[in-house]
């Protein structure tokens, strides 16, 4: 392969700490790098090294002649007077960029729904992320240097991003550098993966996946057994080769070296005892949404919602922006009335949300982290039984990635990252038996994910989840549903499931005419049969729901102790699901097929 760059003993330091010292690496074609590491330990300076951006204090990078390097930067660097097109083609004649076919799919992909001549200081910043990676993408580049490209970018968003960059940059078609947090994105589209961690830069072969099994390889031999039973990581790898098939199938590390490794890792969650306790603290009534619309002005965001949420449940929410997600959190929370429709809460019920914002911290801003915790409580039990821990609020910031110096600091002083995870213990430490988290995953690297998985895998309460970060929402929900059409609707096949709905949807309501069941040719007597069917449909999911309902009774009802049985409703409850899903489809289908 040829070599397009490379880095020879780079040196690099501020004033109160050395970032790097004496790193030699080098990219070539068709390398697909992901590079990840704790926040501050200095990815975006070594990006910003070989992109030519910053100066080492020692050492050299060099760059083969004629290479050009792209860089997408974390800072919104687009002129707010510039139109979204101008910024994109720039001065092209529309032709030219009209006639490329990468260029046509860039904008498909990134800026279906902008309007080309719409000026950049109006658009939303996520809007205006999307214009600079759409640029950037549409240019003509050997390198492509990205910080954090999936920020602002929803599940569908961040599917093209990584089908693209796997077209675009092959084995033998130039080089790629990205900065993710998102796992699923670097097991996705990287070929090799750079950790920074203490000064160094240590290269793994593969992607998030195949990093997880050398890193816990590299630890094992350096750790005891017991050590080695209580390394989070070792229980990530194991949720990587249990769970979903579309995952465990891919050949991205040894599965017998990685089974070998998780042969002693318990499941990741105790979800008998978890669901057990959560009917305890719960009753069997959470929060029923019954026959639920809601509307602003002349916009209905949501339409005849039925979802009864279950003691114990751990749901994922998956839409697009503007889809309603946060209108139907609010019904949960209480802080949204339906126009239609009913609301009804448990007695007992607590409810608590991780908002994306932090302005529960405001009025705290000047006080240290051991003041703000000290108004809460002195203790939290966490797990089940005889798993059960009972954690100080210091105890728990430490799981967090705190050091025990930082309960001095003001909170004003945290960080991003610092701030989310502090929100969340104070969340925690209130006692709710509803958790709403509302993209939780802002700010936070691969390492503090996983010891916030780690957390949630032993809370006991029913949990529900909007996050665009689809590794994060797999990993810590059992379920998933997606707002389509202001319909909320059961994903059994989960992510994948709803990123098909979408592609359908999307080729139905192209830029060709919807057409009438007439003018698609049916016969009146085709059109009647239609009607019928569709009516017998909307019938048995009417009863289905019904069923459901009884399963879900009956599930939180049974002898917690009786495995087999309990096994026997929840198969019971994912027929009833699984028959509901494809009902659901036909009749999305003839609804289409008449107009």
């Amino acid at each position: 392969m040829a070599h397009l760059l490379g880095a020879e003993a780079l040196h690099l330091q501020y004033p109160t700490k050395v970032v790097f010292d004496s790193v030699s690496l080098g990219v070539n074609e068709g390398d697909r790098i992901g590079i990840v590491g704790r926040n501050g330990d200095g990815k975006s300076s070594l990006l910003a090294m070989l992109a030519g951006r910053v100066t080492p204090d020692s050492g050299r990078v060099t760059v083969r002649g004629g290479v050009r390097i792209g860089v997408l930067d974390q800072g919104d660097t687009l002129d707010p007077d510039d139109t979204v097109g101008h910024a994109v083609v720039g001065d092209t004649p529309e032709h030219e960029w009209a006639g490329d076919p990468r260029g046509r799919d860039v904008i498909a992909g990134l800026l279906g729904g902008l309007a080309w001549d719409a000026v950049l200081g109006t658009l939303s910043g996520g809007q205006r992320r999307r214009v600079a990676l759409a640029r950037l993408l549409a240019g003509d580049h050997d390198v492509l240097a990205l910080d954090e490209p999936t920020n602002h970018l929803d599940v569908e968003g961040i599917t093209w991003l990584a089908q693209h960059l796997k077209r675009r940059w092959s084995p033998s078609s130039g080089g790629l550098l990205v900065i993710t947090h998102d796992r699923w994105f670097l097991d996705e589209v990287c070929t090799t993966t750079w950790e920074v961690h203490d000064r160094i830069v240590e290269p793994f072969d593969g992607g998030y996946a195949a990093y997880i099994l050398q890193r816990v390889e590299r630890d094992r031999q350096a750790a005891s057994s017991e050590a080695r039973r209580q390394n989070l990581a070792r229980k990530e790898l194991a949720w990587l080769r249990r769970g979903a098939p579309a995952r465990t199938s891919k050949p991205k590390f040894r599965i017998d070296a990685a089974n070998a490794l998780i042969a002693d890792v318990p499941e990741i969650r105790d979800k008998v005892a978890l669901q057990s306790l959560a009917v305890t603290r719960l009753g069997k009534q959470v929060v029923d949404l019954l026959d639920v619309s809601v509307s602003y002005a002349e916009r209905e965001v949501l339409k005849d919602v039925e979802w009864r949420v279950a003691p114990g449940e751990r749901t994922g929410i998956l839409g697009v922006n503007g889809a309603g997600k946060s209108t139907l959190l609010g019904l949960i929370d209480g802080s949204v009335q339906p126009t239609e429709g009913r609301v009804k809460h448990g007695k007992t019920v607590q409810i608590a949300t991780l908002t994306q914002g932090v302005d529960e911290l405001a009025d705290h801003l000047d006080e240290p982290v051991r003041v703000v915790l000290a108004r809460l409580a002195t203790t939290y039990t966490f797990g089940t039984g005889s798993k059960a821990q009972e954690l100080t609020p210091g105890q728990l910031l430490e799981r967090l990635g705190f050091a025990s110096a930082q309960l001095s600091t003001p909170v004003k002083d945290l960080s991003g990252g610092q701030l989310r995870r502090l929100q969340l213990l104070l969340i925690l430490l209130g006692q709710p038996n509803v958790l709403i988290l509302d993209e939780p995953t802002n700010d936070l690297d691969t390492d503090m994910l996983a010891a916030m998985e780690d957390l949630l895998d032993s809370w006991p309460g029913t949990l529900i989840v909007v996050s665009h970060d689809r590794y994060f929402l797999e990993r810590v929900t059992d379920q998933q549903y997606g707002i389509l059409g202001g319909h909320l609707r059961h994903l059994p096949g989960g992510v994948d499931e709803y990123l098909r709905l979408r592609a359908a949807h999307a080729e139905t309501t192209g830029p060709a005419p919807v057409k009438s069941a007439a003018q698609d040719g049916l016969s009146g007597a085709d059109l009647r049969a239609a009607q019928k069917e569709i009516s017998s449909i909307e019938r048995r999911l009417e009863k289905l729901t019904g069923l459901i309902d009884t399963a879900h009774i009956k599930l939180a009802e049974h002898d917690q102790n009786d495995y087999e049985g309990l096994q026997r409703h929840t198969g019971t409850l994912r027929e009833l699901e699984t028959e509901v899903a494809e009902l659901e489809e036909r009749w999305l289908t003839l609804s289409e097929s008449i107009g």
